[in-house]
């Protein structure tokens, strides 16, 4: 099985195990840059009418709308360099999952991001809104670091994946990785 079909099978072994496909799901991933697992291809895949995709927009103040997105729509070039959709009069969602970028991770659920803490500052917001949210970091297994630097306002993650499975971190804290095939 090809890679991108190994993670293509697991995410969508996650929606449909994990979630009640009777009503909408919305799906918060990212666009790829610096070399990022590429959801978008994974995502184009899934065509099942009850998972909304949705992709970030930048807003004023370092925050974030999410807005539903489909493979066929234009994507506009932000200030980082980054394709988002255009926002005009789209409506903004909370997502029930988010896929959240990040250059480093460790065995805490601790993400290291690109510094501007534009997913640490939505995902805390929707905390004090009381919403529930499974906030999933997306990285390479090679991006595992021993331990990182955080602050007050981090966002510690759900769960964390890589091109393995979801990592699952032992007693001693050597990361394995749970292939979803064994789950039942």
């Amino acid at each position: 099985m090809t890679f991108q079909r190994n993670i293509y099978f697991h995410w969508w072994t996650i929606l449909k195990k994990g979630f009640n496909l009777k009503k909408k799901i919305f799906v918060a991933i990212y666009y790829p840059s610096n070399y990022e697992i590429n959801l978008i291809k994974i995502f184009k895949k899934i065509n099942e009418g009850k998972i909304i995709i949705l992709l970030p927009v930048i807003k004023k103040g370092y925050s974030l709308d999410f807005v539903p997105w489909t493979s066929n729509q234009a994507l506009l070039i932000n200030k980082y360099g980054i394709p988002e959709p255009k926002k005009n009069d789209r409506k903004n969602y909370f997502p029930d999952i988010i896929l959240v970028p990040m250059l480093a991770f460790d065995r805490n659920k601790n993400r290291l991001g690109y510094g501007k803490g534009y997913y640490d500052r939505y995902l805390n917001n929707l905390i004090k809104l009381n919403k529930k949210i499974e906030a999933i970091g997306v990285a390479f297994s090679f991006q595992e670091s021993n331990r990182l630097p955080i602050s007050n306002h981090d966002f510690k993650l759900n769960k964390i994946y890589t091109e393995n499975g979801f990592v699952k971190w032992e007693y001693l804290c050597l990361a394995t990785f749970v292939d979803l095939r064994e789950w039942k």
